[in-house]
């Protein structure tokens, strides 16, 4: 689409609204500083020039690994523990068989591995185990299995500063040995959850955990039985996703159990006589005593099954009691958004609320059919995030995949498909850990786990005044410096607020002037005269009152303008050329860092904002406007999200956006935001769809599966079955539908 060059050139504001230069409005373009601050004129805040739009898409790309390259190693452990670096340890060879306790580092800078040369209590050879990052420089090695199969159960700490093992003496109830567990930290303990134990893989269901300030562990309770699955704490729940059930079935429904208010998980470890009970039973430390063995130093019997004996079944069937905090669960049955978890090859990974499903290529799925789908916690809404063919290229197998503390970035590891002719080894072709692909979750509008807690966590305070009825200030406890701030927003200095500086936008019944935007977005930089004052008579909104300190701190544009002692400097007034809401909403946001669904209520506004967020060059704004457009989009509203991220550069947004127009064709373009599109974005809307797209009745649409979600429109979907003739399309997923509406036209492709 037609792109604006140079708003700072330009007369018109982003979103088309005049500036009404008028015809005695060139006379203040000579006025000094001085003058200017004894007239009253106002001035006109200039633009930055908007970010070239990149030629080409996003889409991570795979990288080929040098130096002491892994074997293709399974059920081993690979974390991403900072500093550019990933650990990998243990596992099995996939071909060999072999079970491995090396430590390897791959350098993300260097893209170089490397074999770890470690000391102390280096522990035995394992497979299965879990290694969780804890206090930023040490790895907590839980579990796992031996190469006799015998299970597990010791912890052993691997500090990454000095390559150096040790085994720290615990106390309490040992859990049951087992392996293919879920591991996760939350207030200094580490909680271990399932797996599978014993002769015959028996399936455990239990949650215990370590304290890891004492190192005692807690009794054990009865949550979910499963083993491959993932844990992850949000909202002061841990949830469990994915994994095998008792029947070695993969299964896509989630639990969560209640950590707050639970007295059995804020205070220490304590156990009773069950607990007594279960560990003279089961215990591993008595298990190993039985049956003793020569073991080193260290207290480890590398590579021997003395470190644990399998216990008997009948001591396996011992049901501990139920967990203390409330225990749910949800099972999703169907929907077009929702990934099957039976095909193809699944990652779980969490961050920022949500838990993302990577859908990977495997044998019986290609590339097409995969997906990258999020699951929000807070709301338990599933939404495809992108397809396959637009992450995912052809030709590789991934193993495993990793995520940095912040959840802003991941990495998959795995191998080429084909091999070529260095992947040639003795015995034929070779698998290896070879290439990483790094995928920036912030193209995908996932904001973080820090500033998604920070979002979460916010305290927000309405537009009121300083003073109460009687005429004196009413003392409130602080809420936080964003809600503390937001009550001198937009107050007037005659009641006490101290603002000093005043902006105006353009009125809201302003209507789009379709003819002078486009004539402005078309025109080369510098062919219109640079406007630097208001004209007197334009008509504007009412006043917004700000603190000029406040936007000198957090607005880089202003602070470079105010230092420069421009106009606006001597006039203590601007006038920012975008509609009065938008204006608002981007003020709010400098005051309080926020734009929460309480704070900016319209969608539309949050377009508004996106675009002066890319204008002004705030990274931040820009990936909560991403964030909160791409998890609201709705039919009123997908028209301008697909506009505004087309003006602001956001291409991932921007097909996000058109596939949901193009798939709900007939809602959409009976709204007001479709209406008001100018008329070259109409052209830009209608071609987004490929030369072979036509639009679909309702009738035929059900007859070939599209209603009720059946994905549509940009990009087609996520897999096709065509006839012989290429005369019908099989969808089998698709974006989200609206339920419960009547059935309309929708835009389809066959």
């Amino acid at each position: 689409m037609a792109q604006p060059s140079t708003p700072a050139s330009s007369n018109v504001g982003v979103f088309g609204s005049a500036i009404y230069a008028g015809a005695g409005s060139h006379a203040p373009l000579g006025l000094t500083p001085g003058s200017a601050a004894s007239s009253t004129n106002t001035f006109l805040m200039p633009n930055s020039p908007v970010k070239p739009s990149a030629k080409d898409n996003y889409r991570p790309k795979v990288v080929r690994t040098l130096g002491q390259r892994p074997a293709c190693l399974v059920n081993a452990t690979v974390t991403y523990c900072g500093g550019n670096n990933i650990y990998a340890f243990g596992g099995f060879d996939a071909y060999t068989d072999e079970v491995y306790n090396h430590v390897l580092k791959l350098d993300m800078v260097s893209h170089q591995w490397s074999l770890v040369d470690n000391y102390g209590d280096i522990p035995g050879v394992r497979m299965g185990h879990t290694a969780t990052l804890y206090q930023g420089d040490k790895l907590l090695i839980f579990g796992g299995e031996n190469e006799h199969r015998t299970y597990l159960s010791d912890l052993i700490i691997f500090d990454l500063k000095t390559a150096h093992w040790t085994q720290p003496a615990v106390t309490g109830p040992i859990p049951k040995g087992r392996a293919r567990h879920a591991a996760v930290l939350h207030e200094d303990k580490l909680f271990i959850i399932g797996g599978i134990t014993g002769h015959n893989n028996y399936v455990l269901d239990d949650i215990c955990y370590l304290d890891l300030k004492t190192f005692t562990w807690s009794r054990a309770w009865r949550f979910v039985g499963r083993f491959d699955h993932q844990a992850f704490i949000w909202g002061d729940r841990m949830w469990v996703f994915g994994g095998l059930s008792e029947d070695a079935e993969k299964v896509g429904d989630i639990y969560w159990l209640d950590l707050k208010g639970t007295p059995a998980f804020d205070s220490p470890p304590a156990y009773d006589t069950w607990d007594r009970r279960v560990s003279r039973q089961g215990s591993t430390r008595q298990s190993a005593a039985s049956s003793p063995a020569p073991v080193g130093s260290t207290g480890y019997a590398a590579n021997s099954s003395s470190a644990q004996v399998n216990p008997a079944s009948f001591q396996l069937n011992t049901s501990p009691p139920a967990a203390p905090g409330a225990v749910s669960s949800l099972k999703f049955v169907s929907g077009p958004n929702i990934p099957a978890q039976g095909s193809g090859m699944h990652f779980h990974v969490f961050t920022s609320g949500n838990l993302l499903d990577f859908v990977t290529p495997a044998v019986t799925i290609t590339p097409a059919d995969c997906s990258l789908s999020s699951l929000d916690l807070d709301t338990l809404r599933w939404q495809k995030l992108a397809e396959g063919r637009e992450i995912f290229r052809s030709g590789f197998r991934w193993h495993y995949c990793t995520m940095n503390e912040d959840g802003t970035k991941a990495w998959l590891l795995g191998c080429p498909t084909d091999p070529a002719a260095t992947d040639l080894g003795p015995n034929g072709f070779e698998e290896y850990l070879s290439d990483i692909m790094e995928i920036d979750l912030r193209k995908y509008g996932l904001l973080g786990n820090d500033l998604a807690k920070e979002n979460r966590a916010d305290v927000r305070a309405p537009f009121t005044s300083l003073s109460t009825h009687s005429g004196r200030s009413t003392p409130q406890p602080s809420r936080g410096l964003g809600a503390d701030l937001a009550i001198l927003f937009n107050v007037p200095p005659e009641s006490g607020s101290g603002t000093d500086f005043i902006v105006t936008a353009s009125r809201e019944d302003d209507d789009w002037d379709d003819d002078a935007a486009m004539s402005s977005a078309g025109s080369p930089s510098g062919s219109v005269l640079v406007q630097n004052w208001l004209s007197p008579d334009a008509s504007t909104s009412q006043p917004i009152h700000v603190h000029k300190l406040i936007l000198q701190a957090r607005w880089p544009h202003f602070a470079r303008l105010y230092n420069a002692q421009m106009a606006e400097f001597h006039t203590k007034k601007m006038h920012i050329p975008e509609p009065y809401p938008v204006v608002k909403a981007f003020l709010y946001y400098l005051y309080t860092d926020s734009i929460h669904m309480d704070d900016v209520p319209e969608l539309n506004d949050v377009a508004g904002l996106l675009v002066l967020s890319n204008i002004y060059n705030i990274p931040h704004l820009r990936l909560l406007c991403v964030n909160r457009l791409s998890k609201e989009m709705d039919v009123d509203h997908a028209c301008i999200t697909w506009h505004s991220a087309g003006v602001a550069n956001e291409e991932w947004l921007r097909k996000r956006a058109a596939n949901y127009c193009l798939l709900h064709w007939g809602r959409v373009v009976r709204t007001q935001g479709f209406l008001k599109l100018p008329r070259m974005a109409l052209v830009d809307l209608s071609q987004e769809i490929d030369m072979e797209g036509r639009v679909v009745g309702g009738e035929e649409l059900e007859v070939v599966g599209g209603l009720g979600g059946g994905r549509f429109g940009v990009g087609g979907a996520s897999a096709r079955k065509f006839s012989a003739g290429s005369s019908a399309t099989q969808m089998q997923s698709g974006e989200e539908g609206e339920e419960g509406e009547e059935d309309d036209e929708e835009m389809g492709v066959s």
